[in-house]
Parts: C-alpha cells; sequence; structure tokens
C-alpha cells in the first residue's frame, strides 16, 4: 500500500491537531529556553495551512508533493521565528523529492532524509547539539533501517516516529550549542528541545494519517507530548 494524497492532506490535518492540543506544552519548553514563541508559531502556522487546504476553488492535488509544497509555502509566509524557515525548508525539500501520486516505504525514507537535509542545510545543526536535528536524524536512520528490511510504509513511519519520540526526549540532557538555547550554556542541560518535541509529534502525526487508512492496524501509544524546539535551530540563516 502507497500512501497517497488523501494520506498526505490527513496528515497535515492531523498535523494541526496536535500542535493545537501541545501548543501549551510546546510553548513552556521553548520559554524555558527559547523565547517561548514555538508552540503559538506552529499552531498559526497549520491553521493557515489547513485554511489554505480548504479554499475553495483551490486545483486538485494529483501528487503528495503538491499537499507538501503547499505546507512549505504558507509555513514561511505565515511563521516566524525559527519555526517558519526551519519546517518550511523541510517540506520544500521534502516536495521535491515526493512528486509523485503517492509514496511507498522507499519514498518516505527520501522524503524523511530531503527534509532533514533542508534542516541541516537552513539551521547548520548537527546531531548532539539539542535541535530538531536530535529528532529527524534518528527518524531517518530507523526509516532507512525498515524499508531495508522490506516494510511497508505504514511500519516505515511507525519506525520513523518512535526514534524521533526517543530523539526528541535524548535532548534533555544535552547542552545546546547553538541559537538561543546556547546562551545559557550548562543551564540549557536537563530541558527538553521544543523543535525536537514538534518534530516528534509531527512524525506520529504522518503514522496516525497512514493508520487511519489501514483500520486493521492499531496505533501504538502515542509519544509523550512534552515538548521542545528553542530557536537555537535558525541560528546560521
Amino acid at each position: 500500500m502507497g500512501l497517497d494524497v488523501a494520506w498526505a492532506e490527513r496528515w497535515v490535518r492531523r498535523t494541526a491537531d496536535v500542535v493545537a492540543g501541545s501548543k501549551d506544552e510546546l510553548t513552556e519548553l521553548d520559554r524555558q529556553i527559547g523565547d517561548g514563541d514555538h508552540g503559538e508559531n506552529l499552531h498559526r502556522g497549520f491553521q493557515a495551512v489547513v485554511a489554505k487546504l480548504d479554499e475553495p476553488g483551490t486545483p486538485e492535488r494529483a501528487e503528495v508533493g503538491d499537499v507538501l509544497m503547499l505546507v512549505a509555502t504558507t509555513l514561511m509566509s505565515k511563521v516566524g521565528g525559527a519555526s517558519g524557515p526551519l519546517y518550511g525548508t523541510a517540506f520544500l525539500r521534502a516536495a521535491k523529492r515526493s512528486a509523485r501520486p503517492s509514496v511507498d516505504g522507499s519514498g518516505v525514507v527520501v522524503l524523511l532524509d530531503a527534509a532533514l537535509e533542508g534542516v541541516t542545510s537552513r539551521g547548520k545543526a548537527q546531531v548532539g547539539e539539542k535541535t530538531m536535528v536530535d529528532a529527524l536524524a534518528p527518524a531517518v536512520e530507523a526509516a532507512t533501517t525498515a524499508a531495508d528490511a522490506g516494510r511497508d510504509p505504514v511500519d516505515v513511519l511507525r519506525a520513523a516516529a518512535e526514534a524521533a519520540d526517543a530523539g526528541a526526549t535524548g535532548t534533555i540532557p544535552l547542552v545546546a550549542t547553538k541559537g538561543r538555547a546556547s546562551y545559557l550554556g550548562e543551564r540549557s542541560a536537563g530541558h527538553e528541545d521544543p523543535g525536537a518535541r514538534s518534530t516528534a509529534l509531527v512524525l506520529r502525526a504522518a503514522l496516525d494519517a497512514a493508520l487511519d487508512a489501514t483500520p486493521d492496524s492499531a496505533p501504538d501509544s502515542t509519544p509523550d507530548s512534552t515538548a521542545g524546539e528553542s530557536e537555537a535551530e535558525a541560528v546560521a540563516e
């Protein structure tokens, strides 16, 4: 089973819902090591994406990449701070690599890897620096392993979502070395990165959107939504 345009649109809606539900938690995490706007910024951005998705007279979207491009352009134009440029670039790169009616397990890996390339290119962050890369990089690695083992796209997404959740939790003891959070030095340790947590939420939403189309598949427990991103990742824009 491939993941088609309908899945991509469900992913957007699922993301908007989960971000709305986690807005305060994301904001509190960002308040601890950033400037406290991550939850509100993402919420505003994805609400705008859903509004664009539902706009009357919009041409039918034939490819997964069409939906992801809509996400990218809307986030870049509507969201400030770190969130807009980083998530916008991630979705932009993913859109360019998913210009097809559906994606299989390998296509999911390509999509996620392109998103990671976009984030690292934009924010100049690496694994271990307490940014959203600490959730996205292990997600790509886990998805690659699952796809190489011949798993279907839902299982590939499940592997990615679980790895992202673990990666986000793993940012708690890290000392930030990028962006605003890095100004705190050792005091940034002990707090989860808001961008890593929101990344885990977005990937869980992708999995749940896929599970919506497979009623015989029971979703795993939703990753903890205690959330995270510092504006750290935007430092090298």
